[in-house]
């Protein structure tokens, strides 16, 4: 039950840094491209790749502060279901280079941030 508890409370403190921050990307840049979401989910995986890292690696933290972050506050914060939406709105608005470039820049993106943070992660 602490478990749940812990992803309940993580997941909401995720959901509104990623709402926080994503609107906060939109004050820089024109809303034309879902950058906030990119944005968001570029830094949830380094993220998770590095914290995974450096709790196995350096610092072995507690497994309900593991799942208060990793399950609760980055299963929050990234926002997949977010970028499969946009990114299918922009395909049946016929914005099919920009729903082709938001896929290839979203998942390349996200594998190399967690590839970076993971690497990261193990040497701190």
């Amino acid at each position: 039950m602490k478990e749940v508890l812990a992803v309940f409370l993580g997941g909401g403190a995720g959901s509104a840094l990623r709402y926080w921050l994503s609107g906060s990307v939109y004050r820089f840049v024109a809303p034309t491209f879902p950058y906030g979401t990119l944005t968001v989910n570029v830094l949830g995986c380094f993220l998770i790749g590095f914290l995974m890292a450096f709790f196995e690696e350096r610092f072995v933290v507690r497994p309900l502060l593991r799942v208060f972050l990793t399950i609760g506050v980055l299963g929050g914060f990234t926002t997949f279901s977010t970028f499969s939406y946009e990114t299918v709105s922009l395909l049946q608005e016929g914005s099919s280079m920009s729903g082709i470039l938001n896929i290839l820049v979203s998942l390349g993106g996200c594998l190399s941030a967690t590839l970076l943070g993971n690497a990261l992660g193990r040497l701190l």
